[in-house]
């Protein structure tokens, strides 16, 4: 058995959400063939590592749902990875049970559900409650705080759920995705204007997130099937309320994304393949 441990709003006591192995886990194939895969199997952007000590602003989370490099002077992540396929899509409602994250080291500060009350920014997901459906567990395990970012209402409910939904319609066509999404900078407007940090210093608002998709029909042996006519969708937005609820206009390359971040994004791909896809822009359809 999994056990999931989530911190209980306004109280210490801890709650063991039990779930089974095969529940968020499981390698059977879903009714089209595509299975459940490595989360950082594109790479490891900025090399993080899960030492407390050593790398507190880039500290490595591995979950079943998703990996994460975790910035504690931030409250957020530099960046989170996942699959998508519909191996990992079901009838699991939203859970909507946001909570700490108790794989941080113990001596860290927990930033909770009510750090970002009344801040004007949305509890912004990096890996979407949608896109992680198979079971209750693998929903709740979106929830936690280490997985949300700062997010401008209107960004966050429009632009990105646009590029969001438009990401699951691709694995409906018989794809299935590598997805990395992030934020940088300081400073976003929400609905209630600028800020540059909330729960008293402990979270940076970003002023910019981004995403990168990699889309490759359903198969094995992913990496090695990237080749440099592979889409690959790169967006970076502004995070204020006044974006453009179509995330088209704000596709970029992922050099422009990696130049920004300072991230080696898809480090795992070949070179020759990565000097090609991460150049170019894509042009292809949003909807």
């Amino acid at each position: 058995m999994k056990f999931l441990t989530i911190r209980l709003a306004g109280s210490a006591l801890l709650l063991a959400f039990i779930t089974a192995c095969s529940t968020t886990q499981d390698p059977a194939p879903a009714p089209d063939g595509s299975t459940r895969d490595d989360n950082l199997a594109l790479g490891n952007p900025s090399g993080a590592v899960a030492d407390a000590t050593g790398s507190p602003t880039n500290y490595l989370l591995t979950k079943a749902q998703y990996a994460l490099s975790y910035n504690r002077d931030q409250g957020k992540p530099n960046w989170v990875s996942w699959h998508l396929s519909n191996a990992w899509l079901g009838a699991a409602p939203r859970q909507d049970n946001f909570a700490a994250d108790d794989e941080l080291p113990g001596s860290w500060y927990q930033v909770s559900s009510s750090s970002y009350t009344s801040s004007g920014f949305d509890r912004g997901h990096n890996c979407p409650s949608a896109d992680r459906t198979g079971s209750a567990a693998d929903n709740t395990a979106t929830f936690l705080m280490t997985n949300m970012m700062p997010q401008a209402p209107q960004n966050n409910q429009r632009t990105w759920a646009g590029l969001e939904n438009y990401c699951r319609s691709l694995v409906g066509d018989g794809n299935e995705l590598y997805l990395i999404a992030g934020s940088y900078g300081r400073g976003g407007t929400g609905s209630n204007g600028y800020a540059g940090t909330l729960d008293g210093g402990r979270v940076t608002v970003p002023s910019r997130c981004w995403k990168v998709v990699v889309v490759l029909p359903i198969g094995t042996n992913d990496v090695g099937r990237i080749t440099a006519s592979t889409r690959v969708i790169a967006i970076d937005t502004p995070n204020n309320d006044s974006v453009d609820p179509d995330w088209g206009g704000y596709r970029t390359t992922v050099n422009a994304i990696e130049t920004a971040t300072g991230y080696d994004l898809l480090s795992a791909v070949s070179t020759t393949i990565q000097r090609s896809i991460e150049a170019r822009k894509d042009t292809g359809p949003t909807n």
